[in-house]
């Protein structure tokens, strides 16, 4: 079969060749198009390039492997690609959108967290605390909110406020009542 004059299998090969170019092009600045995606989830670019690879890859090998009929063809690989494209979409793309952005924290989120003194606070100077995180432990300078007694090392204590990356702490007292 011919299509606008060439072989269907150079057809599927420039197909091919076209949507996989298209598709690192994306990968490399695709930051340029960030918006893009957000108008429908089916529209989005690394969708329509990986069911256009998928195609082409798929017509190219049953065109050069079988003897079937190029309609058939077309039928069979644009089924494959839209069962490759959903996979990809469901089990690939969805997971990483709604995946947390990273591990890192923001100083405003460390209020109200309790951690423990590892260097002690003197009544108008600073120490150190740790804060125990799903990432790893955070380390932070530490100031007594307070500024009326020292804390010990060793301590308890409750984050009251961040500024400046300093943490203002006040001691932890757990009430079981």
């Amino acid at each position: 079969m011919t299509l606008f004059g060439m072989p269907i299998e150079t057809v599927y090969l420039i197909l091919l060749i076209v949507s996989g170019s298209l598709s690192i092009l994306y990968l490399l600045f695709g930051d340029v198009l960030e918006g893009i995606g957000e108008v429908s989830p089916f529209l989005h670019p690394v969708l329509i390039f990986a069911f256009i690879t998928f195609f082409s890859a798929g017509g190219y090998i049953l065109e050069t492997t079988t003897p079937l009929n190029s309609m058939l063809i077309v039928g069979i690989a644009a089924f494959a690609a839209l069962l490759l494209d959903t996979l990809l979409n469901v089990f690939v793309l969805i997971p990483l959108s709604s995946a947390e952005q990273s591990l890192s924290y923001t100083e405003q989120s460390l209020e109200g967290r309790i951690g423990k003194t590892i260097i002690p606070i003197p009544k108008e100077g600073y120490g150190e605390v740790i804060i125990d995180s799903y990432s790893g432990s955070i380390s932070k300078p530490s100031a007594s909110f307070e500024e009326a007694a020292a804390i010990p090392e060793g301590t308890e204590v409750l984050v009251v406020e961040v500024k400046n990356g300093v943490l203002y702490v006040v001691p932890y007292k757990k009430n079981f009542t």
